[in-house]
C-alpha cells in the first residue's frame, strides 16, 4: 500500500534557477515531496519563462495570467517568493531561507552570485551542510565558462544537432529543449547522490553541472561509435545508425515506425510484405549485412510498404511480434487510452483557474508522486512565506 507522503517529503529546496534546466529539476523534486521556494526578481517579474507564451492561462473573464504553458511545464510543486537578490535585505533573505533549507540550485552565470555574498565558496562558509548546484551553460572551469548557455547552442556545441535531420538537410535542433532538460535530470541525480552523502555526514558540496556536459554525456551510441571508429557520424534522418531497417517509413496513408532488431523479426516482417526471397538475399541477410546495403534495401521496402494503410501495417506486424508503431500528434498523444491509463495529464487549480499539465512519469509501489501546488503566479506566496516561522512548511 502506497503512504501519502513523497519520498522526498521534509527535503527543503531553495530554488534560484529559471527558465528550464534548474526548473525541471526542482519541479521533480517537488513532484518527489519536497517543499520548493522558487525566488523570483521582482525588478523583471520573475521568471523569463512567464512572457514566453502565448498560450496563456485566462481567468473566468478572460483576462491573461503570468501563467504561460511554457512557465507551467517546469513549475508545478513550487511557491513563488519575490526577492531582489541585489539589495542587502534580500540578500540577508536569501542566507536566511538557505539555512533552513537542504539544497539550493542556481543557474546565474558562473561567479555571478559572488558580487551578492551567495556563491558557493560564501555560503558554504556559513551552512557546510548545504546541497549546492550550480547549473550554467559550459560548467564553473574551462576555456568557455563566461559564455552565456542556451538550449539551442548546447545542441549545437554539443553535437547533436549535426546528429539531427534529413541526410541532405541542414542540421536540425530536437523539438524541444532537450539539452536544458537532460541538464536538469542529470542535476536531480547529482543533488540526490550528494544529499545521501550530506546525510550520512553532515558534509554538503557544491555540484558544478553544465548543459553542454550534459548534452555531451547523452550523445551515447553515436558518440562512442565516433570515439571508437574516428569516423563523424552523419545525419541519416529517423535511420539508425547500427540497425537496419530502423525508420519511419511511408505507408498508402501516413507514416510507421519500424524498428526490426534482429534477423527472425526480418524474417517475418518481409514474409507480411510478400518479400521471402530477401532474408535468403546475401545482402539481406544479416544485420551487418542489411547496414551495409541500407539504400539498396530501403529501395524495396519503400514501395512495399506503399502498397498497405497505416493500421493494416501495425496490426499485421503486432500480430507477427515484429516492432511496429504509430507516428502520433499531439492531440492522438494526449487522446489515446495510454496516456489516460499512466495518467500522463493531469488536471489542477491555479489561481485564475484550472490548467493541464503533463504528468511525471515515475511510479513507485511505496512513495508515489503528488501534486500539491499548482504552478504559482508571480509572488503569490511572498508574504506568507517570508512572515512565517517555517518558511519550507509545505
Amino acid at each position: 500500500m502506497a503512504v501519502s507522503e513523497g519520498a522526498l517529503a521534509g527535503v527543503k529546496v531553495l530554488d534560484l534557477s529559471r527558465i528550464l534546466a534548474g526548473p525541471t529539476c526542482t519541479q521533480l523534486l517537488g513532484d518527489l515531496g519536497a517543499s520548493v521556494l522558487k525566488i523570483e526578481n521582482p525588478v523583471t517579474g520573475g521568471d523569463d519563462t512567464r512572457q514566453w507564451g502565448p498560450p496563456y492561462v485566462t481567468d473566468a473573464e478572460g483576462n491573461t495570467s503570468d501563467l504561460s504553458a511554457y512557465f507551467m511545464s517546469a513549475n508545478r510543486n513550487k511557491k513563488s517568493v519575490a526577492v531582489d537578490i541585489t539589495t542587502p535585505d534580500g540578500q540577508a533573505t536569501i542566507r536566511r531561507l538557505a539555512a533552513e533549507a537542504d539544497i539550493l540550485i542556481e543557474n546565474f552565470k558562473p561567479g555571478g552570485l559572488a558580487k551578492y555574498g551567495l556563491d558557493y565558496a560564501s555560503i558554504s562558509k556559513e551552512l557546510p551542510g548545504l546541497v549546492y548546484c550550480s547549473i550554467s551553460g559550459y560548467g564553473q572551469t574551462g576555456p568557455n565558462a563566461a559564455k552565456p548557455g542556451y538550449d539551442l547552442m548546447a545542441q549545437g556545441y554539443g553535437g547533436i544537432m549535426s546528429l539531427t535531420g534529413e541526410p541532405t538537410g541542414a542540421p536540425m535542433k530536437v523539438g524541444v529543449g532537450i539539452a536544458d532538460v537532460m541538464c536538469g535530470m542529470y542535476a536531480t541525480v547529482g543533488i540526490l547522490a550528494a544529499l545521501r552523502h550530506a546525510e550520512r555526514t553532515g558534509e554538503g558540496q557544491q555540484i558544478d553541472i553544465a548543459l553542454v556536459d550534459a548534452q555531451v554525456s547523452w550523445l551515447i551510441n553515436e558518440g562512442v561509435n565516433y570515439l571508437t571508429s574516428g569516423n563523424v557520424p552523419q545525419r541519416r534522418g529517423n535511420g539508425h545508425p547500427n540497425i537496419v531497417p530502423y525508420d519511419v517509413y511511408e505507408t498508402a496513408d501516413g507514416h510507421v515506425i519500424l524498428a526490426v532488431g534482429n534477423d527472425s523479426q526480418f524474417t517475418r516482417f518481409c514474409g507480411f510484405l510478400g518479400l521471402d526471397n530477401l532474408p535468403t538475399d546475401e545482402r539481406f541477410a544479416t544485420n551487418p549485412a542489411r547496414l551495409e546495403h541500407r539504400d539498396a534495401l530501403n529501395a524495396i521496402l519503400r514501395p512495399a510498404l506503399l502498397n498497405h494503410d497505416t493500421q493494416t501495417v501495425i496490426r499485421e506486424l503486432e500480430t507477427l511480434k515484429v516492432p511496429v508503431g504509430p507516428v502520433q500528434s499531439l492531440d492522438q498523444v494526449f487522446d489515446s487510452d495510454q496516456v489516460a491509463a499512466r495518467e500522463m495529464q493531469i488536471d489542477m487549480q491555479a489561481a485564475p483557474g484550472p490548467v493541464h499539465l503533463i504528468g511525471n512519469p515515475l511510479n513507485f509501489s511505496r512513495t508515489p508522486v503528488t501534486y500539491r501546488h499548482a504552478p504559482p503566479t508571480f509572488g503569490a506566496d511572498t508574504e506568507t512565506v517570508l512572515n512565517s516561522k517555517t518558511p519550507f512548511k509545505d
